[in-house]
């Protein structure tokens, strides 16, 4: 059946490509094409029949939704609705329906009419098969050929297709003359035609034979079940399908000339050559010695470079020797007009009219880079002027290498790391670089150093600093203003002008500019911005779609030199990535949280590295305790029941969220909802009332006692309306007036209040103590006297977790905290607290990465997939997220450790066989060709390392150790607790239940049945980095502090537990021990033994011998062995070392250590 239609395939000019797809839409295809002049209106019924199909077929491939109908109206509204197609397939699709339905019913049959709807309905197969393929060939209409000689304007579309296929055909690279290259593209349209031609008869033969086979096709079609789409393929098929016709060579090089035009260059043909036409001008087809450059490049009339163009999809990196070569054969009768003779052409683009990259051979290392256009004539003439100021450091680059040494005078460490890397990356000519800094750790003010350096060094005109919300960027344009520059003490705003982004216009004096990446956007589109104060509609704003970026002249690619995209998260380089990519600069990017894809985004390079908690060592971040309020309706919601106990209907106040006028309903039904409902569309006032009484009543007394002040206090609630409530409630709790808690919202300004003086007002004054926010305080707003970040609001990122947490990290000097502070026991701010009354601090946070698809399995679960092979490709996809981001907190001690068990393979490369198995490309090529056994396949080898590793899979799990932690549905109305979290306790919990998970492990038999080979330090070295990986087990000295806080060790006094205590605390939890006791003082006690022993027997020891047995005894003590290597080190090298011990001791020398060893440490 479907060979007759393969021989129909062959002969179709413009539907043979779909065969593979659906041989239905080569049936109706070719019958459409073959009668548009023959018979009109069967043409135009078969081109309905044809969008029939192909509709369904997309609906299938991509799993989108459809009303009940399933009408070919509906379906091309879905898939406009979805995304699928564009407005301008959406209206080719309604166009053919709609002409489709007047043949049907009228009997309407128009030639015309007719070869556009066929026109049509290739560029929707064409679409189908690109969304399924990703091909970007050039594929184009070859138009039916009438009978005989039409005219009028059917012969006028005829011969507009005829010059569109002449086009696709024509190719200019490698062509004497442009002359002959349109000769050889006319005569292969001609030929294209003629076969077309010659086909047509015998295609109409075959379709009236195949009209059987045709009826069984179709029935076998609409019967047919669509399969389940993943996720992963329907964005794929939407990507490809959204996808701009790639270019012909004619419309790359009419593109090309518009794009240089918009950039301010003058574009002439040889014939027309005149240099000074313009500051720029762009010379078509220009002679050199080695061919003709498609473009050369003049300013201000001299020869500066040269542009190769190419047909789209060719590698331009594969052609930079081309516009090299230009360079290197320039004629002599074109050296007087070269702008320099030693470097000629430095300036040298290759493009296709959709990439372009661009080589600047003044460079130091001339590397080439992409950029969105071509500069502007009047940026490369800034150049010329840059390049002959300073021969030595032509370009921006080269002036980077030269830069004096950074001044560190009042820079932390990690700031100073900070700068360095950033100028090595900058050095090296890496795109981008990441800066990973611990919130507080001054992250602003290193890149602030960097910009002034850049601009005063290396003669940088302007740099761009993304903000993530408008209202920082006060905060930043303060800092920059305010900074002191190292070489003379003036301050940075005396030296450049800083501006924050209005009016969609950057003024040319600028150096500093401030902005979001959302007003950014619009500048770019060109709209009029509104004024810099704060604008939440703007910040708020998340377009449905990536957004696309167009050239503004007055914003060109080049109007920075540098882009730093400080707190950088997913939403910048997501929807709003083409917005970065627009800009030819590098960027810098700021995050005391990154995720793997914004490692991925910067490309790994990470400049400098400064965790929370080298910042909490360092003193410059305060560490912070964790406090969980329970309560039942937080947990579980709760019922208003609408009868109440008499029968009467429950009368219910309802509020109107945007008036906050209330009214009063009768339920007709109980009532019901959940906590995640409190806040948004519940206001349950006794659980917010609940929960302020227990931070009154238990919080405050148990974790700040002597405070007769409320600490400051920033609370998160989940909308303004919730904070309003809470606000009030607060108020009511503590009897105190308005000045001692308020809301500070972006709607606070709403009701007459501004929210950045309240926001000043709550840094400085003692009255107002507790602030109620949704976002605005969340991120970079520093409030340094804050103590408390108390969470009455649910948070679903990782990322902004850390930054709502990181609001109570900052320090404060003792003079600023008591300013605000007039409690006279409030002396310092050395830790803060951190309330959590909704369970953030219990969920599993995850990094929301893209890889990241199964957000509701642990770690620990998805590994038992792999093992047990039950692993989908979600779930390979959210192993290797999670293994990944295992992999950048391990130590290098953990990735040998997991390099040894896995017997050589680390888990990076485990990751990338991962990541590699899922890569939607290879699935849908490997299920095309294997189908779902092959693909099946496929993942179970990409997870075998681990299926066949058990013990790689418990010491992943050991390493990370499952995070995820169950609600209990089943809380009481009351207040379940409210306590500071034990930590002596969790950690001896924790360690009790690693010792019950891990009995079968070697050393535990060992030290249980004093069976096996004898325990080493390295056996016990490494259990102990593996204890101190449990949950609030942070070393042995801890744990040891631990037993000892709760009765069940003695204490140690001033001295630390060792590796080798360790040792007690295992014999003590497997019961082979009554009672812990210091591991130094059991191997005292036994050398005692020992020696009591040895003088009944009749031995006695020289002076010279028994130094050597004490200091062999506290060998043993803390590495519970010793060795013949041990004899060589101290202090036994003061008296001849092992040479020395073998000649105190004779020939009992080694059956004294074998003695001690076993005797000692049984």
């Amino acid at each position: 059946m479907v060979n007759g239609v393969g021989g129909l395939a062959g002969g179709s000019p413009n539907f043979g490509f779909l065969l593979a797809h659906e041989p239905l839409l080569v049936v109706y295809g070719a019958g459409a094409e073959t009668s548009v002049f023959t018979d009109p209106n069967g043409a135009l019924v078969k081109c309905r029949q044809f969008i029939e199909v192909l509709t369904t077929v997309m609906v299938r491939r991509t799993g989108i939704a459809v009303a009940v109908d399933n009408r070919l109206g509906t379906r091309i509204h879905a898939l406009s609705d979805n995304g699928v197609i564009l407005r301008s397939g959406a209206d080719a699709f309604h166009e053919i329906r709609r002409i489709g339905n007047r043949a049907v019913h009228e009997h309407y049959a128009d030639t015309r009419a007719a070869l556009d709807s066929v026109n049509k309905c290739f560029q929707l197969g064409l679409l189908l098969h690109r969304a399924i393929t990703g091909d970007r060939q050039v594929i184009t209409f070859v138009p039916p050929q009438p009978p005989v000689d039409v005219t009028g304007q059917l012969r006028e579309d005829l011969e507009r297709y005829k010059r569109e296929l002449t086009e696709a055909r024509l190719i200019l690279d490698g062509k004497r003359s442009r002359a002959e290259a349109v000769s050889e593209a006319r005569a292969k349209a001609e030929a294209e035609l003629s076969r077309a031609l010659r086909e047509r008869d015998r295609l109409a033969a075959q379709l009236e034979t195949l009209q059987g086979t045709a009826q069984q096709l179709r029935s076998e079609f609409d019967e047919r079940t669509p399969d389940k789409v993943p996720i992963s393929r329907r964005r794929l098929f939407i990507e490809q399908a959204r996808a701009p016709e790639p270019l012909t060579e004619a419309q790359a090089r009419r593109e090309i000339d518009r794009m240089l035009r918009e950039a301010g260059w003058v574009v002439q043909d040889l014939a027309q050559l005149n240099p000074l036409a313009g500051t720029g001008v762009a010379v078509r087809e220009f002679a050199f010695a080695r061919g003709r450059s498609d473009y050369a490049l003049y300013v201000d009339g001299m020869l500066v470079g040269v542009i190769e163009a190419k047909r789209e999809g060719t590698s331009l990196t594969g052609v930079e020797w081309q516009s090299a070569g230009y360079a290197a054969a320039l004629p002599k009768a074109y050296a007087m007009a070269t702008w320099r003779r030693d470097i000629p052409l430095p300036f040298r683009y290759e493009s296709t009219g959709v990439e372009t990259r661009f080589t600047n051979g003044l460079d130091p290392d001339p590397r080439s880079r992409g950029v969105f256009s071509f500069h502007r004539p009047e940026t490369v003439a800034a150049w010329m002027a840059e390049a002959d100021d300073r021969p030595d450091a032509p370009t921006l680059r080269a002036r980077v290498r030269q830069m004096p040494a950074l001044v560190e005078t009042g820079l932390r460490p990690a700031q100073i790391d900070a700068v360095k890397g950033v100028e090595s990356s900058l050095c090296r000519d890496l795109p981008r670089a990441l800066v990973q800094m611990a919130t507080g750790a001054g992250k602003t003010f290193a890149a602030v150093t960097q910009t002034y350096r850049l601009i005063k060094h290396a003669g940088a005109k302007r740099v761009l600093f993304l903000v993530d919300r408008n209202n920082l960027g006060d905060q930043a344009a303060a800092e920059f203003r305010n900074y002191t520059t190292p070489d003379d003490g003036r301050k940075l705003s005396e030296l450049y002008n800083i501006q924050r982004l209005a009016g969609g216009t950057v003024l040319e004096s600028t150096n500093v500019v401030i902005t979001t990446i959302q007003r950014l956007s619009l500048a770019l589109r060109g709209e009029q911005l509104p004024p810099d104060d704060d604008d939440q509609g703007i910040d708020d704003y998340v377009p449905d779609r990536p957004v696309d970026a167009q050239y503004n002249r007055q914003l060109p690619p080049e109007t920075f030199d540098l882009i730093v995209v400080d707190e950088c998260h997913r939403s910048i380089y997501g929807k709003w990535r083409a917005v970065l990519d627009y800009f030819d600069a590098p960027i810098l990017g700021l995050t005391a949280t990154p995720t793997a894809q914004t490692l991925g985004f910067f490309d790994q390079n990470i400049a400098s590295e400064y965790t929370y908690e080298q910042a909490v060592a360092d003193g410059v971040n305060v560490d912070y305790d964790v406090y969980r309020i329970r309560t039942k309706i937080s947990e579980s919601g709760s019922r208003i029941p609408a009868l109440d106990e008499e029968g009467t209907r429950t009368v219910v106040p309802f509020r109107d969220r945007r008036t906050r006028m209330q009214r009063y309903e009768e339920l007709q039904e109980d009532f019901t909802y959940s906590g995640e409902q409190i806040g948004r569309s519940v206001l349950a006032k006794d659980q917010i009332r609940l929960v302020l009484k227990t931070f009154r009543d238990k919080v405050l007394p148990e974790q700040y006692g002597k405070r007769t002040v409320v600490p400051k206090t920033l609370i998160f609630a989940k909308s303004d309306e919730h904070a309003d409530d809470i606000v009030q409630i607060v108020r009511e709790v503590f009897g105190k007036g308005n000045d001692f808690a308020a809301k500070i919202t972006y709607k606070s300004k709403d009701v007459g209040d501004d929210p950045k003086k309240l926001l000043q007002l709550f840094r400085t004054s003692a009255a107002l103590r507790i602030a109620v926010t949704v976002d605005m305080i969340a991120t970079g707003t520093d409030v340094r006297p804050l103590e408390i970040v108390f969470f009455m609001r649910g948070v679903q990122s990782a990322v902004y977790f850390e930054q709502m947490k990181g609001r109570g990290a900052r320090t404060v000097d003792e003079t600023e905290f008591r300013q605000v502070n007039p409690d006279r026991s409030a002396r310092r701010k050395d830790r803060f607290l951190l309330v959590d009354a909704v369970g953030v601090t219990d969920s599993p946070l995850c990094d929301a990465r893209p890889l990241e698809r199964t957000p509701s399995l642990s770690l620990k679960q998805l590994l038992a997939k792999a093992a047990n092979l039950s692993i989908d490709e979600h779930e390979i996809a959210s192993l290797a997220s999670r293994l990944a981001r295992l992999d950048l907190d391990m130590t290098d001690a953990d990735r040998d450790e997991i390099a040894r068990v896995a017997e050589g393979t680390t888990l990076r490369d485990i990751v990338r066989r991962l990541v590699d198995a899922v890569d939607t490309d290879e699935l849908i090529a490997v299920q095309d060709t294997g189908g779902d056994r092959a693909v099946q396949r496929r993942l179970r080898e990409a997870v075998a390392p681990l299926t066949a590793n058990p013990d790689l899979r418990r010491r992943i799990l050991d390493i990370r150790h499952d995070r995820d932690t169950a609600i209990d549905d089943l809380s009481t109305d009351e207040l379940i607790s409210a306590e500071g979290v034990d930590i002596a306790k969790e950690a001896v919990q924790s360690f009790r239940q690693f010792v019950k998970e891990h009995q079968d492990e070697v050393i535990v038999q060992q030290l249980r049945h004093g069976s096996g080979p004898r325990l080493t330090y390295a056996q016990l070295q490494d259990l102990a980095d593996r204890v101190k990986r449990l949950p609030n087990v942070y070393n042995v000295d801890f744990l040891w502090r631990s037993y000892e806080e709760l009765g069940e060790a003695p204490s140690l006094g001033e001295g630390e537990a060792a590796v080798t205590d360790l040792v007690s605390l295992l014999r003590r939890e497997l019961g082979v021990d009554r009672e812990v006791r210091p591991f130094r003082s059991i191997i005292e006690e036994r050398y005692a033994t020992w020696r009591a022993s040895q003088e009944r027997s009749g031995v006695t020891f020289t002076p010279e011998q028994r130094w050597y047995l004490d200091r062999i005894v506290g060998v043993i003590a803390t590495s519970v062995e010793v060795t013949v290597e041990d004899l060589h080190g101290m202090p036994f090298d003061q008296r001849g070392g092992a040479y020395g011990f073998a000649d105190a001791f004779g020939d009992r020398a080694e059956s004294i250590l074998e003695e001690l060893n076993k005797e000692l440490t049984a």
